[in-house]
């Protein structure tokens, strides 16, 4: 007799059955027991086959390691903070006071900032490689604002940094200016020395353990939720695998920054002591060309973070540069899924442009695609932006107001958001169905956050000399999002003046599922131990310890 499709123990069966399914098929048929405990039997119940009161007490059992029942996970609420900054172009210096960006009053267990045009989109970033020095500011820059000790005064630039993080963080903003100001004496080097200094400086924010990010963090009772992941599947994702962490350490090695005597520099790295006394962690960071991505955790979180990975797709020149497009970042924090897109899609400002952002965020819907780390009991780790519990995507979307200057900016005089917004494109495709259907933004009850002139609370189109020259303002940087489980706290922008774009920022509370306590502390070698046995037919003499073993009720 062969097992038909339900009975195949995919991955096991080569082992635990191939020499013993023909002994099976050739038993004398003899009456099962205590088939009634496990479900309703027939009326030919009692002239069944082993094989088939097996497959039933089978069936049962999975059911006991494949439900998810309420009493397995609770829920904890986690506050996020998501930014969104289009700089301009313009590298920050240590003077530049990020509270606008950053309220130094706010607490959040989850850091999500994004920024677009960390450098210029020229050619050279674009085509040849992309500038790693402003990233590295900023780096340094924000963690100095999240790490910054309880005890200080909000404008952490003002004063002495202490003897733990902040002096580390102060060696680190301080070397950064001493060795891009001699970099870019030796432009032919430069480019080597800043992808170190940006490494370096990345690890040292980083947790020790920084490589158990990307590997599976499933819980044992989750990993072997089934019989192939119990005998063959999730253990093995704990052999973390090889990660840019070290090939980051052999590159640093190769290529250390070297002065113009050609002596090694000092690498900008934390002492461990510092960065055990970091309040956030970095664990994750990426550039593409402009757009950059950085999510900082609470220390005490970052061992329920894993499965973390990042993909990048550029949507710029030739549709496929990285001038324009995205970041993505995907990990689970206990037992729910998240995904951070950072996106800066096509500018302009003509009719009909809207539909080439609306193409853009369709192509990256489609295009995006994480790497497969493991599976998680019968649910897939996700690999697609939509597969996951909670998303939030946000940047320089570049949707503008179907609106003439002149109408704008009337209503933008008599501060009728509600009049402007209903003119705004994204809300007008959204309302069609073209795009984001299914996402949800907070009210706005905020100015346009494009173009202002620099370093100016005028917008830019009241100095435009030439109607060619002249934007109009719009709610370009926006945040969107979708799940169940998520309340936006507050949407708002910032008044810092640094670039032609004012920043927006979100607080959200979020549900996150988390495998109590309990269920935790559950022994895993017994799972396997009483699965094995469940799968192994008995015979007569056995059958009182099998159907003991099988009444067992210690396991849920």
């Amino acid at each position: 007799m062969a097992f038909t499709g339900e009975e195949k123990m995919k991955g096991c069966r080569p082992k635990l059955f191939g020499a013993k399914e023909n002994k099976v098929s050739n038993r004398t048929d003899k009456p099962s027991c205590n088939t009634g405990k496990f479900g309703p039997s027939s009326s030919n119940a009692a002239s069944s086959s082993p094989l088939r009161a097996f497959s039933e007490v089978k069936g049962m059992r999975l059911s006991h390691f494949l439900a998810q029942t309420p009493n397995n996970t609770t829920t904890e609420p986690v506050r996020i903070f998501v930014a969104t900054w289009n700089v301009g172009g313009k590298a920050p210096t240590t003077e530049l006071n990020l509270d606008d960006f950053l309220p130094p009053d706010d607490h959040s267990d989850i850091y999500v900032l994004g920024f677009q045009e960390i450098v210029p989109l020229n050619a050279g970033n674009v085509l040849v490689i992309e500038d790693n020095e402003p990233a590295a500011r900023w780096l340094v820059l924000i963690n100095q604002a999240l790490n910054r000790p309880a005890e200080t005064n909000a404008n952490v630039f003002q004063n002495e940094p202490s003897p733990s993080v902040d002096s580390s963080v102060s060696r680190a903003s301080s070397s950064l200016d001493t060795s891009f100001s001699d970099l870019a004496k030796t432009s032919s080097s430069s480019t080597i020395f800043q992808k170190s200094n940006l490494k370096s400086i990345r690890k040292s924010f980083m947790p020790v353990h920084r490589k158990r990010l990307k590997a599976c963090n499933c819980p044992v009772e989750m990993a072997k939720s089934s019989y192939r992941d119990a005998c063959f599947g999730c253990p093995k994702a704990y052999a973390y695998e090889i990660d840019s962490s070290e090939e980051d350490e052999r590159e640093e090695k190769k290529g250390q920054s070297r002065d113009s005597n050609g002596s090694v520099r000092s690498e900008v790295i934390s002492p461990p002591t510092a960065r055990d006394e970091l309040k956030y962690n970095l664990i994750a960071c990426k550039q593409m060309v402009g757009i950059f991505v950085m999510v900082w955790v609470k220390k005490e979180l970052v061992q329920h973070i894993g499965h973390l990975r990042t993909s990048c797709i550029g949507r710029g020149i030739l549709g496929c540069l990285g001038n324009k497009g995205c970041i993505s970042v995907s990990m689970t924090l206990h037992q729910t899924s998240f995904c951070f897109i950072c996106s800066h899609l096509a500018s302009g400002q003509k009719e009909g442009d809207e539909f080439r952002r609306n193409s853009d965020v369709l192509e990256i819907l489609r295009l995006t695609l994480f790497s497969r780390i493991c599976r998680r009991g019968v649910r897939k780790i996700p690999e697609k932006i939509l597969e996951h519990d909670k998303v939030i995507w946000f940047g320089d979307l570049n949707y503008r107001i179907a609106l003439s200057y002149a109408d704008t900016k009337k209503f933008l005089m008599e501060n009728n958001w509600d009049a402007l917004f209903e003119r705004d494109q994204l809300k007008i495709e959204r309302d069609a169905g073209r795009v984001f259907k299914g996402w949800n933004e907070g009210k706005i009850f905020f100015a346009p956050t494009y173009k202002y002139s620099y370093n100016s609370d005028a917008y830019a189109s009241e100095t435009a000399t030439s109607n060619k020259k002249r934007r109009t303002p719009a709610w370009c940087d926006r945040i969107l999002w979708r799940g169940d489980g998520i309340l936006q706290l507050s949407y708002y922008r910032g008044e810092s003046r640094f670039s032609d774009h004012r920043p927006v920022c979100g607080n959200f509370i979020v549900e996150v599922e988390v495998l109590n306590r309990k269920a935790k502390m559950r022994p895993s070698n017994a799972n396997m131990k009483i699965g094995a046995e469940e799968l192994l037919p008995q015979g007569n003499n056995k059958g009182k310890d099998s159907s003991r073993s099988m009444n067992s009720p210690k396991i849920s």
